[in-house]
């Protein structure tokens, strides 16, 4: 996960060699929910520090798609 320059949060997923845009998140401290990537996934996020910085490497699930 990264923040790019303007502010947008990013999530690369390796294994599909793929980058999307975080177009929803469930909690404002981004940690412990999930989040919507413009592909339309849903990734659930480890709980973390809301101090946590970024870019980092987190294991997320997949818990659905559109």
């Amino acid at each position: 996960m990264r923040r790019n320059a303007a502010g947008v949060l990013s999530v690369y997923v390796p294994k599909k060699d793929l980058e999307e845009p975080v177009v929803a998140q469930e909690k404002p401290d981004l940690w412990g929910g999930t989040v919507t990537l413009a592909n339309g996934w849903l990734l659930s996020l480890p709980e973390m520090a809301v101090d946590t910085r970024l870019p980092i490497t987190v294991e997320a699930r997949k818990v659905g798609s559109d």
